[in-house]
């Protein structure tokens, strides 16, 4: 039996290297700074948005995937774990009391689920 808020198994083998992706409503609930305040290496996905740690690879940071500015112009936030972690803790605690989903089941609400997800990975050895 699975339980289906757990993070599925990273495929190389590392607790690390599991990437999680991150829904349109995932990141709105997190938050993102804004691209105009980032950055070259944040804009680039070279650094943690929130707190400029670097450099990030695969195995110490989550991607939050190619997003667009205002203007259209890309930019490929991504996160060091600790505050991918924290940011989702946050989040979580905001949209649970507003989610009917999360105060009913929350196995059923997959913006829960996420953040969820997001928290646990941040916080593994």
């Amino acid at each position: 039996m699975t339980h289906r808020t757990a993070a599925a198994p990273p495929p190389s083998g590392s607790p690390r290297a599991a990437l999680l992706e991150v829904a349109a409503d995932v990141l709105a609930v997190l938050l993102l700074p804004s691209p105009e305040d980032a950055t070259e290496d944040q804009l680039r996905g070279a650094g943690c948005i929130w707190c400029e740690t670097g450099p990030l690879n695969a195995e110490t940071a989550i991607d939050f995937g190619e997003q667009k500015t205002l203007a259209g112009e890309s930019w490929f936030p991504r996160a060091c774990l600790r505050c991918a972690a924290a940011w989702a803790h946050r989040g979580l605690f905001e949209h649970a009391p507003l989610c009917e989903q999360c105060t009913d089941e929350v196995s059923r609400c997959e913006i829960g689920l996420a953040l969820y997800r997001l928290i646990r990975q941040g916080r593994r050895p």
